[in-house]
């Protein structure tokens, strides 16, 4: 298949990466959310990401140019029914994305792949509300997309080899390494990852250390380019607790119970970065 036009709903921090990089890639791009604000703020986002490509070197301002002009928004779904292939990249609840691949389905063109950014919600679960799964396919991106070089690549139970091969040979031209991934909680990263967080938090709850000296005991011993704390602000506290969750009503094993402290930093409002604080403040 060759990929001409991709669209991604949800216009947040993943969501306008992800439009970011299928733009410079040279794909037709539109991104969907529900109110202009949120697509006004995603493309203020991806524009002065691209800006800063620029005053780096890494991009030129004719390539910055012409990326921007192949990047539309709407709200309207119906702006998804020419996509080659639409990528969901909404909040990580089952029942949200549920209802948005649904809404996706009833306007993508037959022959057009659906995808999940999903980073721990079950591909063939998801597939399975949909009429035809076999072109359902998880594309796990990493934070921040337009850097990160890794894409997991996630097949469900249904979904066909023509689809996983055409999936990984647009993500090796959006410039990221795909790795295929059999579907299971987690997939491979985030099955490794969040568990070390969230056992980060049990470290600075239980008092061994202070947020500062477990960051810069995992960066200086084992060569993390960032800490776990710091990264669990980063990627969102909020989000880290869902996946906890997920991976202990799925795997039924209490290895993976989130730290209480963890659930309460969520509870106060203490999100991360994008909250002003969480473990550290901004």
């Amino acid at each position: 298949m060759i990929f001409k036009s991709l669209a991604v709903v949800g216009a947040g921090t993943m969501g306008n990466g992800i439009a970011q990089v299928a733009a410079v890639a040279g794909l037709n791009v539109v991104m969907i959310d529900v109110n202009e604000t949120a697509l006004s703020k995603g493309l203020s986002t991806l524009t002065a990401n691209l800006g800063r490509l620029v005053d780096k070197g890494k991009l030129d301002a004719a390539s910055r140019d012409s990326a921007l002009t192949r990047i539309g928004t709407s709200t309207d779904y119906q702006r998804l029914s020419t996509a080659d292939i639409i990528i969901e990249a909404a909040t990580e609840n089952v029942d949200l994305k549920i209802r948005i691949l649904k809404q996706i389905e009833s306007v993508a063109r037959a022959d057009a792949i659906i995808a999940s950014n999903t980073s721990s919600i079950s591909i063939t679960a998801l597939g399975a509300v949909l009429n035809d799964p076999t072109r359902f396919i998880g594309m796990h991106f990493f934070n921040p997309v337009p850097v990160m070089a890794l894409v997991e690549v996630i097949r469900g139970l249904q979904t066909t080899e023509s689809t996983v091969n055409a999936v990984r040979e647009l993500t090796e031209r959006l410039g990221k390494s795909p790795i295929g991934v059999t579907n299971s909680p987690g997939f491979v990263v985030n099955r490794i990852l969040v568990p070390m967080i969230n056992e980060a938090f049990f470290v600075l709850a239980e008092g061994v250390a202070t947020a500062e000296e477990i960051d810069a005991g995992m960066k200086l011993g084992a060569n993390h380019p960032i800490g776990p704390l710091a990264l669990a602000d980063l990627v969102g506290l909020d989000v880290c607790l869902s996946v906890m969750d997920v991976y202990l009503k799925d795997f039924g094993d209490s290895k993976y119970r989130a730290c209480p402290l963890l659930r309460e930093l969520v509870a106060a409002g203490r999100l991360g970065r994008k909250a002003g604080w969480g473990v550290y403040k901004y």
